[in-house]
């Protein structure tokens, strides 16, 4: 028999899946399936990329304070902390599908070794920042509503991943600056 606490948190958590998805579904269609406005990008798109690995770096370090706050029993700190990577992440989000609405994807140029890293560390960053939109939307769920049983339980999960995904995203930026496509 279900507890009364649980049917309260399914219709959440059901939206909290729809809503991950479909913000998925978005950013899929429009970074592999939407030809880009290339010729109509303004002068400022070029630059988001820059902005994208800064807001991801912003948010692997606010990642890593926020943990550290947490186990130092700082829990206004942690609140603090993981709210400016939770903003940092959502900037980036919408930076990063504004870049790609404009100018679409970035080839990566580079040879030899450096090529199979690149692409490691590309895939994996992208399967687990499908995996880590829900995580990050139902561990901010728990956190709010006070339910920290769940909360620190998905907690242990998602900031390890969500922490990878900020580093290896800033990691895809500078490969393909310095190794091949461009700045």
């Amino acid at each position: 028999m279900p507890s009364q606490d649980s049917d309260r948190i399914a219709p959440a958590v059901t939206a909290i899946l729809i809503v991950s998805a479909a913000a998925v579904a978005l950013i899929f269609w429009i970074v592999y399936f939407r030809q880009p406005a290339e010729d109509a990008a303004p002068y400022w798109a070029a630059s988001l990329r820059a902005v994208n690995a800064t807001l991801n770096s912003l948010s692997a370090v606010c990642i890593a304070l926020g943990i550290v706050a947490i186990r130092g029993g700082h829990r206004r700190r942690h609140i603090g902390l993981m709210t400016g990577a939770l903003a940092a992440s959502g900037a980036f989000l919408v930076t990063y599908l504004a870049y790609y609405y404009f100018h679409g994807d970035s080839k990566f140029l580079g040879e030899g070794w450096i090529r199979p890293v690149y692409f490691f560390i590309l895939i994996s960053h992208i399967l687990l920042s499908v995996a880590v939109v829900p995580l990050v939307f139902l561990n901010v769920f728990f956190g709010v509503t006070a339910r920290y049983v769940p909360h620190i339980r998905l907690g242990r999960i998602t900031w390890p991943i969500w922490l990878y995904v900020s580093v290896t995203g800033v990691a895809v930026y500078v490969l393909l600056r310095f190794f091949g496509g461009g700045g």
